[in-house]
């Protein structure tokens, strides 16, 4: 059964083909989710020697390169992995043209949420790593945009009397340490970081998105223009709040290929101590200290 088609991938390598020129306006942003997400790398003891970057824009292989990390860039628009100062390749996330054990370090800052079987991307990158390699991911998760969201739906509705999709389908939280570990990776770890982003207008949010090369996708959307008085409706329904706050929520990504050498979780019956004994003892250290330990 071929899997569904949620994203037009010709779609999303035009849209960053066309920001390649205008992306470094929105630098700040995927810096900071860049920094946000290598820091990971200072809880980590250990030295890595060749990492690919996926979709970076730029931004991850600098930052891994000033690391002394040997660095891949892929991307699947031209203009964009050009844009980059390490080794280039145009491929694609979906099919990913890398052997086994090639790299020991995988790094996709923001650049997975238009792929469409991820799952299948995940395994693939797991396939591309060397045994007890680090993949380290980011991306946007709900509610992010869900104002912006909401405000077209509205606005839509009334004008048209339906909608059509116009921004991109984000996961929960919830979902992404199950995906990791789906995908067969060790140790799956998600949690959640918050950039909050102030804006002088509405509009110029989506200026931003565009300049980002995060322009509507869906392959379900509307390919006739869209009603001319749309984007003022909906700019109108954000409010005249100066400045307009708009949350990008991240889910960051922690997974490690497997290695006979990793920690292992205790199977049941392992344990030396009984729960109940060891609740036991806290609670009566709690009860005699008046605090805990």
């Amino acid at each position: 059964m071929q899997d569904p088609i949620i994203f037009d991938r010709r779609a999303v390598r035009l849209h960053r083909d066309r920001a390649a020129a205008t992306v470094g306006s929105v630098h700040d942003i995927l810096d900071e989710a860049a920094e946000r997400l290598l820091d990971r790398l200072d809880d980590v003891n250990r030295s890595f020697g060749r990492a690919l970057d996926i979709g970076g824009r730029g931004v991850v292989a600098a930052r891994l390169r000033a690391r002394g990390i040997e660095t891949v860039s892929i991307d699947l628009s031209h203009s964009m992995v050009s844009r980059s100062d390490a080794m280039r390749v145009v491929a694609d996330e979906e099919w990913l043209p890398f052997g086994p054990g090639s790299f020991d370090l995988v790094v996709a800052s923001l650049s997975l949420h238009w792929v469409n079987d991820l799952p299948g991307a995940l395994v693939q990158i797991r396939h591309a790593m060397r045994p007890d390699g680090l993949f380290l991911a980011s991306m946007p998760v709900l509610p992010t945009l869900g104002v912006l969201r909401g405000a077209l739906l509205e606005a839509e509705v009334d004008l048209c009397g339906g909608v059509s999709p116009r921004i991109s389908p984000f996961p929960e939280l919830r979902d992404c340490a199950s995906l990791l570990q789906r995908a067969g990776f060790a140790l799956p770890v998600a949690d959640a970081d918050t950039v909050m982003l102030a804006y002088r207008e509405p509009l110029a949010l989506l200026r931003d998105l565009r300049a980002a090369g995060e322009t509507n996708a869906v392959a379900l959307r509307r390919r006739t223009t869209p009603p001319r008085d749309l984007v003022p409706q909906a700019l109108h329904r954000l409010g005249d709040r100066r400045p307009h706050q708009t949350v990008l929520r991240m889910a960051m990504m922690t997974g490690w290929s497997p290695s006979p050498d990793q920690p292992k979780p205790l199977k049941p019956g392992q344990f030396t101590v009984p729960l109940a004994e060891a609740i036991g003892d806290r609670s009566e250290a709690l009860l005699r200290d008046g605090q805990p330990d």
